[in-house]
């Protein structure tokens, strides 16, 4: 892996590079460093609705970048009870800051020790970047 990319400790990750914060029974969810980094300039971010139920690894939004559109999987089950609008009308956030202002979605859990066996630590997702 030639260039480094900013992995978080403290949050967990999926195959497909999104990131998961865990607080209470809410986690916070967003695209990681290698997934942004990706796909370039981020042009605009289709975000899911709120009140909708995800199952893990359901579709729940899509970036679109000057290069492709990408899917944004739910890492975890429940119901999302609030969304970054800022990504609207400022897309770009998620390259500037993808750990922090550009997170796209929380969600109540409904079930995240299920949910976090599906899920990787930082190292785990650590070893994955370096197999690609």
């Amino acid at each position: 892996m030639s260039e480094e990319y900013e992995v978080p400790e403290q949050l967990y990750y999926t195959k497909e590079h999104e990131w998961v914060s865990v607080s209470d029974n809410t986690a916070t969810v967003g695209i990681t460093d290698y997934a942004q980094k990706s796909l370039h300039e981020v042009v605009y971010v289709e975000l899911p609705e709120v009140g909708r139920e995800l199952t893990q690894g359901e579709v729940m939004g899509s970036v679109e970048s000057v290069k492709a559109v990408s899917d944004i999987y739910a890492p975890v089950s429940g119901k999302v009870v609030e969304v970054n609008e800022k990504l609207l009308d400022e897309p770009e956030t998620l390259n500037n800051d993808p750990y922090g202002e550009g997170w796209i979605a929380k969600i109540e859990l409904t079930n995240f020790e299920e949910d976090k066996k599906k899920l990787m630590t930082a190292e785990q997702y650590r070893n994955l970047l370096k197999e690609l």
